[in-house]
């Protein structure tokens, strides 16, 4: 059974009106120029090679980089998300990672390079959580599950932009001029967001900005809401094992550990990001039916993920192609399930700290996926003697295995929160009855909550 608290945050009711989509259109426009800008060096891995003369581990640091001061960034941003708005956010975030490429186009040694893609990844930490914050100040509450998963799926579009624009402006004019053209990108946005994005609806109560006092206060009480907690651990243990495999370790497990062709690693890969789109609005609306069952949903991916890696890593030879299939399509839905994570904050928290409570739960998921990333690293170095990147199947075997560290975390974490909104839920006189019990109730047309608010 899942028994979660569920206050609602979301301001508008009734019907969407047409402002909601356009603001929330701009900002999903800035985040997928965030994504463009995070992946842009990524897909001029080799060009980036040459120009700085440095071999693929220092630029493996560019990107290990870029992932620690977004995630470390996440808490910072997430207070002064609540005092300041979206809006202001959004724009020095574009404005920020603008910089970024603007230093990398003219950077021609290492340490610059990596102080710019510094830049970009402190921009991108102040973009993701603006945009979250816009959804449920312009949206009713229960369609705010299914455009937060429709936020995150679309912005993917810029990681398309950055692996086919970025890659032919770079065959066709130079490195200066592809990363100056995606410095004005930045910029252009920052400029559509001040002219057409606004943080709430006219007439929208604006708090008063917060003093350094409140604003300590608010994160105290924000990390001991165990909705906070529950929804860092949900972004923990949903988020990593997907995030590890498409963004460093998944291609060379297929192509040097399971023996498959580049060609056919790549469209498993390009499956992986078509399984996500397709799952995130099924999973968004069975969040908004459903905002009292989430760790249920959370169980379910976790459990798919964890026994599907079993089966793949116990085989005592190459995986069947079958196989390898269905660990993708599980794995697709790892990113979409991450997103319960900040639902879990939107709801279990007062929207002034709407802002600190996402970035805590996206440090889960970020911190978790790089730690898995060095691990992976670390253990294919020791079993792969010197120096080789030639690794063999049961270095991968190995390797991979210390995701179950990391599962086993976020189980615990999620666990123990549910249990204390029980707790909290009990002490409140809040019943909810068994899930097959609130399935048939379902079924029926009637309510399977007792004293709750199960519209989100």
């Amino acid at each position: 059974m899942s028994f979660c608290v569920v206050t609602t945050a979301s301001v508008p009711t009734g019907r969407i009106p047409r402002r909601a989509y356009a603001v929330w259109i701009v900002g999903l426009v800035a985040y997928a120029v965030a994504v463009f800008h995070r992946g842009s060096l990524g897909v001029a891995g080799v060009q980036a090679q040459e120009r700085f003369s440095a071999g693929a581990s220092a630029v493996s640091l560019f990107l290990v980089l870029q992932l620690t001061v977004y995630a470390a960034l996440q808490v910072p941003v997430g207070v002064a998300l609540d005092r300041f708005g979206s809006r202001k956010m959004i724009v020095a975030g574009a404005l920020t990672m603008a910089a970024g490429q603007a230093v990398l186009a003219v950077a021609t040694d290492v340490p610059t390079a990596v102080a710019a893609r510094v830049l970009v990844g402190a921009g991108d930490a102040m973009t993701f959580i603006s945009v979250l914050r816009l959804v449920p100040l312009w949206f009713p509450g229960r369609t705010v599950p299914l455009v937060t998963q429709l936020t995150g799926i679309l912005g993917q579009f810029g990681q398309i932009a950055a692996a086919y624009p970025l890659v032919a402006l770079l065959r066709d004019t130079s490195w200066p001029a592809t990363f100056l053209g995606a410095a004005a990108v930045g910029v252009l946005v920052a400029v559509l967001v001040l002219v057409a994005l606004r943080d709430a609806p006219p007439g929208t109560p604006v708090a008063a900005p917060a003093g350094m006092a409140e604003v300590r206060a608010n994160l105290v009480a924000t990390w001991r809401e165990p909705g906070t907690r529950i929804g860092l651990f949900t972004h923990l243990v949903t988020q990593f094992s997907g995030t590890v495999f498409a963004l460093l370790w998944g291609y060379p497990f297929l192509t040097l550990g399971e023996g498959l062709s580049p060609g056919t690693a790549a469209a498993l890969l390009t499956l992986f990001v078509l399984v996500g789109m397709g799952f995130g609005p099924l999973l968004g609306r069975l969040v908004g039916h459903w905002p009292l069952r989430r760790s249920n949903l959370v169980f379910a991916i976790l459990g798919a993920t964890a026994l599907t890696w079993t089966v793949v890593l116990a085989l005592p030879g190459p995986a069947p192609l079958w196989l390898l299939v269905v660990l993708v399509l599980v794995l697709g839905t790892n990113g979409p399930g991450s997103m319960i994570g900040f639902d879990y904050a939107r709801t279990e928290n007062p929207v002034e700290r709407s802002g600190s409570a996402s970035g805590l739960v996206n440090v889960g998921g970020f911190v978790a996926s790089l730690c898995t990333v060095l691990a992976i690293g670390f253990v294919l170095d020791v079993l792969t003697p010197g120096g080789s990147a030639d690794y063999d199947l049961d270095a991968f075997r190995a390797a991979f295995a210390v995701q179950y560290v990391f599962w086993a975390i976020g189980l615990v974490g999620v666990v123990r929160h549910r249990r204390q909104l029980r707790a909290r839920m009990a002490s409140d006189g809040i019943v909810l009855v068994p899930l097959r019990v609130a399935v048939g109730a379902r079924l029926r047309g009637g309510s399977a909550y007792s004293g709750a608010d199960s519209s989100s």
